[in-house]
């Protein structure tokens, strides 16, 4: 795979998978992830998810991400759930896009009930389909004070509910790898720098426009991981 290099970075004790279906938004840490698994020498399929969300030209980066990993880009169709996840910002075009840092009030603005386990569901099909022996998804440290499907206990009670579902159909060594929870966005973008990973490729902001924002919650993040690292970000922004 083009552009990827090893380095002896381990954000946690996870084994090496073989084959891992990584659940792709296009944004830092799913392409982080993607790298950090290809610079262990996993095969990835990418998939990404259409759910109605206002930022769907993420879709177009995770594709992009997966051109340059030379790897399969799969998108699932799911933009009819949008209009029934009603209340979330990132559905709800009555519900405004938070600006600043992130609170937990500001933050809850933000959250599309079940997302994770949606895609998480659909994620180990596509595994069993396949025969891969690993689900990879970005959730890191700083999503775990507002969202549920975030947390080390999701991830830990979703993998036994995925094995009970699916007995006898997944590869024996199967896991859910969500190798960041212990991570900042500040640790996976120091990460990422290491791994070559090209940034200005990615997509963060909520709003979905033609280039990032600058002022929501996710674009904030995202310069302040740069900042912190003092590593140039090669992001355009329309607002300061």
């Amino acid at each position: 795979m083009r552009g990827v290099v090893a380095v002896p970075i381990e954000p946690s004790p996870h084994r090496h998978p073989r084959h891992a279906i990584v659940i792709a938004s296009g944004g830092l840490d799913s392409t982080v992830l993607a790298y950090w698994l290809a610079a262990r020498g996993a095969e990835l399929t990418l998939l990404s998810f259409d759910y109605g969300q206002r930022h769907r030209v993420e879709l177009e980066h995770a594709a992009e991400i997966a051109t340059l990993l030379e790897c399969p880009h799969e998108i699932v169709n799911l933009s009819s759930l949008g209009g029934l996840l009603v209340g979330s910002a990132l559905t709800d075009s009555d519900v405004a896009v938070p600006d600043g840092y992130y609170t937990d009030e500001s933050m809850r603005a933000t959250v599309v009930p079940n997302r994770n386990a949606i895609m998480l569901d659909i994620a180990v099909a596509v595994a069993v389909a396949r025969k891969a022996d690993a689900v990879a998804f970005g959730a890191h440290a700083g999503d775990h004070a507002i969202y549920p499907d975030c947390r080390p206990e999701f991830v830990e009670r979703f993998t036994r509910s995925a094995r009970t579902a699916n007995e006898g159909l997944l590869v024996e060594e199967f896991e859910i790898l969500a190798p960041f929870l212990d991570q900042s966005k500040t640790d996976i973008v120091r990460l990422g720098s290491a791994l070559g990973v090209p940034f200005e490729r990615t997509w963060s902001c909520y709003r979905g426009e033609t280039v990032h924002c600058g002022t929501c919650g996710t674009c904030t993040e995202r310069k302040e991981a740069f900042e912190q690292n003092d590593i140039p970000d090669p992001t355009s922004y329309s607002r300061a």
